[in-house]
């Protein structure tokens, strides 16, 4: 077996069909399937089955392609980084996050790399889910993932501290002539600016709502997080944000909670921080070093 061969397998599976994969690999479609049967000859029995229209896996064919995947990502991680060289000059670090952190923590973070190292290149790959972000660099994604601490983890990771959530308000209303934080329960009424279903948002807000005694009722849905706010500030209903998300202009319309809700962040990766990801952790730690807000509700 070698790592030809596991590239060979996981295009193979990627485009669905023999000869796209070839085309992908600038290979002979002949070359692409001999170094297949000789895997699989290894291995001891078939990984994909043909079919008149594509490719199916096999039951050994699944249960291959998740370590396959992983070693090929690993490899082109380890080519880039024997081509960096040890001043940080140039390189290409990739970074996989959630999109309420990508709009929030990381513009700062990658400026203040990129100031002290212009050479490097940063390449962001944004999920909605949490659970999805971990489970694709456990895969290989990535060099170095910055989301909420994950429940468990068994490679590197650092606390990068904590973010508050706030409440955004609709232009005018009469919560904004009040002075200090606001109590939940105010909003039960309301109808609300929430994150789409499948976002990680979600569940979140569902949760610290469902603690204050109310299930919040949508007035709009989006999983787009800089949208929220801006449907929230035009008069569509609250919406509950990290406080870092919501853009300047929209700063007054802000309110704190008298029992906040906050999550911890953290930077983590699958075996050792790499050269460019030991930098960008630097400018991380830089970014952001808030503390746990007293009395908060954690995040889930």
């Amino acid at each position: 077996m070698n790592l030809r061969q596991l590239q060979y397998f996981v295009t193979v599976v990627d485009e669905g069909n023999f000869t796209r994969a070839a085309q992908r690999l600038y290979v002979a479609q002949p070359s692409l399937s001999k170094q297949l049967a000789a895997l699989e000859a290894e291995l001891g029995g078939p990984l994909i089955e043909r079919l008149t229209r594509g490719i199916r896996l096999t039951p050994s064919g699944k249960a291959f392609l998740p370590e396959a995947r992983a070693a090929t990502l690993s490899a082109e991680r380890a080519r880039r980084a024997a081509r960096m060289s040890h001043d940080l000059e140039v390189g290409e670090l990739e970074v996989a996050t959630v999109l309420s952190i990508a709009v929030g923590l990381l513009p700062g973070s990658i400026r203040t790399l990129r100031e002290k190292h212009p050479g490097i290149i940063v390449v962001l790959r944004e999920y909605l889910r949490r659970e999805v972000l971990e489970e694709e660099v456990r895969s290989g994604v990535a060099d170095i993932a910055i989301g909420p601490r994950p429940r468990a983890w068994d490679g590197p990771a650092a606390s990068l501290g904590w973010e508050e959530f706030v409440i955004v308000l609709p232009e005018g209303d009469p919560l904004l002539d009040q002075t200090g934080p606001l109590e939940l329960s105010d909003l039960a009424d309301r109808r609300w600016v929430l994150p789409a279903p499948t976002a990680g948002l979600a569940p979140l807000i569902a949760a610290v709502c469902r603690d204050a005694g109310f299930v919040p009722q949508p007035a709009v849905h989006s999983s787009q997080v800089e949208a929220l706010a801006r449907f929230a500030a035009c008069g569509l209903g609250p919406t509950m944000l990290p406080s870092n998300v919501v853009a300047p202009d929209l700063q007054h319309l802000i309110r704190r909670l008298r029992r906040p809700m906050a999550r911890e962040l953290a930077a983590y990766t699958r075996t050792e921080w790499s050269p460019l990801a030991g930098a960008f952790l630097e400018a991380l730690w830089k970014a952001n070093s808030a503390r746990r807000p007293k009395n908060a509700y954690v995040a889930p």
